[in-house]
């Protein structure tokens, strides 16, 4: 078949979209370029501000003295453990609620999407939530990293459109020959859900590896601190271990040291991505009307 001639107009249009959004992408960019570059730099060039996105005197003593701290590190080991068992734990919970949500013959399905929608309308207060997850006997916890986000209401709607989405007929044989809907789920559904089980693990994934606003609530106990938590200290604290490494002529100084450490934080969650795109960018049409 032969293949369809673009006009003149359409590659136009085409060839402008591919610059505006590739202009977009890099502004984005610039951002999380010029940190990246502030901590590859010299004290003098950062300080007198020559450092955009490219470093300048490049050296890698912040990145030396970041990786040597063992507090770091250990939030750094928190954070892998929370977020591989929390992803885990969150597509398992989301497709235990979403599959009973998908069947029509499921009476109470559409007052639990009422009530799903709620509370992405309505946020929970606060104080209430902190006495609830206290009263659990949560506070200071490890398990309180991972429960509080085992169920995403907007993850929960995508999954039960995607399970909505599969062919009746495959659970219509499977259940002639004699699975049960738990045997449904995860010997036929959950192998045909990928795409949709790729993407919501990556939210998923993002979400508890930035964790941030329920660690400062809850956790005391330093031991416990996630990566974001322990980053916040590095940030804050004039009296901190960097603070305090600045005395005499060290080669970096709290700007470059702080650069360092955002993309120690940052690098690993966006690593994944590449891993994981082509069932992202599937996933990203889930729920779409066919």
């Amino acid at each position: 078949m032969a293949a369809i001639k673009e006009s003149k107009g359409e590659a136009v249009f085409r060839y402008s979209n591919i610059a505006l959004l590739g202009l977009f992408g890099f502004m984005m960019l610039v951002p999380l370029l010029k940190v990246l570059a502030t901590s590859f730099s010299s004290t003098y060039a950062v300080d007198t501000g020559h450092v955009f996105i490219w470093p300048v005197e490049f050296t890698s003593a912040s990145w030396a003295r970041v990786i040597e701290r063992g507090a770091l590190w250990r939030s750094f080991a928190l954070n892998v453990v929370v977020m591989v068992i929390g992803t885990v734990m969150c597509l398992l919970m989301t497709a235990l609620m979403a599959y009973p949500m998908s069947k029509s013959e499921f009476k109470p399905a559409r007052f639990l999407a009422i009530m799903v929608v709620f509370t992405m309308v309505f946020r929970y207060p606060i104080i209430p939530f902190f006495l609830t997850v206290r009263g659990l006997g949560l506070y200071d916890n490890f398990w309180v990293l991972i429960i509080p986000y085992l169920i995403s209401a907007y993850n929960l709607i995508i999954m039960r459109t995607f399970f909505r989405e599969l062919p009746k007929e495959l659970e219509e044989a499977a259940q002639m020959e004699g699975c049960g809907y738990f045997q449904v789920l995860f010997r036929l559904i959950l192998p045909l859900s990928k795409a949709v089980l790729a993407t919501l693990g990556i939210f998923y994934a993002v979400v508890l590896w930035n964790q941030f606003m329920n660690p400062l609530l809850f956790i005391d106990n330093q031991n416990l601190y996630p990566l974001q938590l322990r980053v916040r200290e590095y940030m804050i604290n004039a009296d901190s271990e960097f603070e305090a490494s600045l005395q005499g002529n060290a080669p970096y100084n709290n700007a470059t040291l702080k650069a360092a450490t955002i993309i120690f934080a940052t690098v690993p969650i966006i690593a994944i991505y590449p891993f994981l795109q082509k069932y992202f960018v599937k996933g990203a049409t889930l729920g779409s009307v066919k």
